[in-house]
């Protein structure tokens, strides 16, 4: 399988290779968001409001772990590619080597955390008397899948450096036909709340299972060996350098989402309903927006490690323009189909208005985030992967906090609150727009 899946990035048209290394990972995401979004539709549909409201909760602390698992294993994905680029298939295998194990330990370690702070969690969530119950033991539970999505977002990071973004694909269709099947059955079986998050738990098993096994049978520079098996320091200090940063990045999405939640959470359940069910939509034209943005990386870390710099400089405007253009796309079929796709969670008819509105705000302007995606993608790329992640806590957490305590009071309504994300938005690319000006012009070739 994994022979078929080859990508040459160094040389030829990239515009077309660009579009084929993202759809597949643009849909990787979106079966990945189906996990949780199956299982809120699963309980909208047959258990009730609050047990989605119970969710909706989790999300944005999901979030946060996902993103940090996300942005470490991109560390993985650049150090990598810039070894393929660089024709180093020595540095490869123990770049494969480290990152699985880097995977295993980050996984167990927020394991354990996870379950030490779950309570105060979402007492600080201010979740209602009505739901608190169930949002801890939705936490918890799925808290116990960390290891495996740790392992699976690594294990797809290191495919996608040499081009196969096909193979984690196929690992999460098989992954939430699983997720839904159980969330059915399980519920069925009067589990409820439990039942879902831990169907959510085996299915991402399976499809870290089905990464493993491809990879310890792969015949190329990227097989997983535990025979001599090396863990190196110095290979994982490049890693977390680059990786770190851009978790920390994805996590102050996150983090922002949290104190909104809790601002959410004040305008009442049909509120938090609504923004269960949009998110679960709104999610999926992120996928593409994102996927576009990690290919970004991917090609211009292995040509950096190949010397090219003006191909990087090429790729990252064209990376950008079809970013612009399918993240346009999909938020248009959102906006134009929104009631129905909104009922498919909750037929209430406020939960249906609450979340329109809500898509105006976060999925029409959603191009804006184009630009902090791809640019921070392209420096990450270069190596440069903290000041974008600095001037993402001050862009995004910084206007969103101070939105939460000045305007948000003053107008205490669901639009006022979901205004937030497109200022943010704008502020933060116009940031990053002249962060990767100056950059550009201060980079240079390293000997990999």
């Amino acid at each position: 399988m994994l022979n078929t899946r080859n990508m040459d990035m160094l040389q030829g048209s990239f515009w077309d290779k660009l579009i084929i290394f993202a759809l597949p990972l643009a849909l990787t995401g979106v079966f990945q968001q189906l996990f949780n979004a199956a299982d809120v539709a699963v309980l909208g549909q047959f258990v009730g409001k609050n047990a989605m409201a119970a969710v909706g909760n989790n999300i944005s602390v999901i979030g946060i772990l996902v993103n940090l698992f996300m942005g470490l294993s991109l560390g993985s994905n650049v150090v990598i590619a810039r070894f393929i680029g660089a024709k180093k298939p020595e540095k490869v295998g123990t770049a494969v080597q480290t990152s699985f194990a880097l995977a295993l330990i980050t996984g167990v370690l927020l394991l354990s955390f996870g379950e030490a702070m779950a309570g105060p969690i979402i007492k600080w969530l201010a979740v209602p008397a009505e739901v608190e119950s169930m949002a801890e033991t939705y936490l918890r539970v799925y808290l116990l899948g960390l290891p495996f999505i740790g392992v699976y977002n690594f294990e797809a990071a290191i495919l996608r450096a040499r081009g196969d973004t096909k193979t984690p694909l196929m690992a999460l269709i098989v992954a939430s036909v699983v997720n839904i099947t159980l969330d059915l059955a399980f519920v069925m079986l009067g589990w409820s709340i439990m039942g879902v998050a831990l169907a959510t738990v085996l299915a991402t098993g399976v499809s870290a299972f089905i990464l493993f096994w491809a990879l310890t049978h792969s015949q190329d520079i990227l097989r997983l060996q535990f025979q001599g098996f090396t863990f190196n320091k110095r290979l994982l200090r490049d890693i977390v350098a680059i990786g770190l940063p851009a978790g920390v990045q994805g996590m102050v999405f996150s983090f922002s989402n949290i104190l909104i939640q809790a601002a959410v959470n004040s305008l009442g359940p049909d509120a938090m309903a609504a923004s269960a069910a949009a998110f679960a939509v709104e999610v999926n034209v992120y996928c593409v927006l994102n996927a576009f943005a990690q290919a970004t990386t991917t090609f211009v870390s292995q040509n950096y490690g190949a010397g090219n710099l003006a191909r990087c400089f090429q790729i990252t405007r064209v990376g950008m323009a079809l970013d612009i253009a399918f993240t346009v796309a999909m938020g248009t079929l959102v906006i134009v189909f929104a009631r129905p796709l909104l009922g498919l969670f909750n037929a209430d008819e406020t939960v249906v208005e609450l979340g329109i509105i809500r898509f105006w705000f976060i999925v029409a302007p959603a191009f804006l985030q184009v630009f902090i995606d791809v640019l921070s993608g392209a420096l990450r790329g270069y190596g440069f992967s903290l000041p974008p992640a600095l001037l993402a806590l001050v862009g995004i957490c910084g206007v969103r906090i101070a939105w939460l305590y000045t305007l948000f009071p003053a107008s205490p309504t669901y639009g006022t609150l979901m205004a937030c994300y497109p200022v943010s938005w704008l502020l933060t690319g116009i940031f990053i727009g002249i962060l990767y000006r100056y950059c550009r012009g201060h980079i240079k070739l390293i000997r990999v």
